[in-house]
């Protein structure tokens, strides 16, 4: 039988790997930032799944890897197709090949993995009116290029 490939085609030795794999880490996450960008809990996931809150988190974490059928159920309760839990991946691990540089992807990333960015982005869905969604925007762009400047 053959091994895993790794991304570049070598093959990879599972039992060497410390912890979770990177994929199944950043699924995790994935599943975590739609789960609050909904604004569910993990009980309520895991109930909807016949899972405890505990497998939730594990999933989450990447601790333990989400099957297929498992992975399809996700999909349907989150309401986005499965492909979502696996976007902008492979371009981490490209990214983590070259030099440490920041990418304009990573703050985005950042932002909806935080609590604050979650909510953030909740609440500026939830507001209709187009005028008043500049206005934020343009509240917040000020905001930030006030702190760009060094200003406190």
């Amino acid at each position: 039988m053959a091994k895993p490939q790794k991304a570049g085609g070598a093959p990879e030795d599972a039992s060497k790997r410390d912890g979770p794999h990177p994929i199944d880490i950043y699924v995790g996450s994935r599943v975590k930032l739609r789960r609050m960008i909904l604004g569910m809990s993990q009980e309520t996931l895991g109930k909807s799944l016949g899972l405890t809150f505990q497998q939730i988190q594990k999933y989450e974490k990447g601790v333990n890897r989400i099957g297929a059928s498992r992975m399809f159920e996700l999909s349907e309760l989150l309401d986005v197709p499965v492909q979502f839990f696996y976007d902008g991946f492979a371009g981490r691990a490209k990214a983590a090949q070259g030099f440490a540089e920041d990418h304009p992807g990573e703050s985005v990333m950042e932002l909806v993995n935080s609590p604050e960015g979650v909510q953030l982005c909740r609440y500026y869905s939830e507001i209709k009116d187009p005028e008043v969604r500049k206005r934020v925007l343009d509240l917040v762009k000020s905001i930030a290029e006030t702190e760009g400047d060094g200003a406190s």
